[in-house]
């Protein structure tokens, strides 16, 4: 019997990841400018990784 894909262990699955997690929303923000100082790191806006 086979393994269904979704049990694929961690190491194999490895793909790109399309969601980034909230320091990493924040820190794309301040490179594109789009972070004010003072804001609130809760309820930031997606965006989406550049490659």
């Amino acid at each position: 019997m086979s393994k269904h894909n979704s049990l694929k262990s961690a190491s194999t699955v490895g793909g790109k990841r399309s969601v980034l997690k909230r320091f990493e929303r924040v820190k794309l923000m301040k490179e594109r400018g789009q972070w004010k100082q003072g804001r609130s790191p809760i309820g930031l806006p997606k965006t989406k990784h550049e490659g």
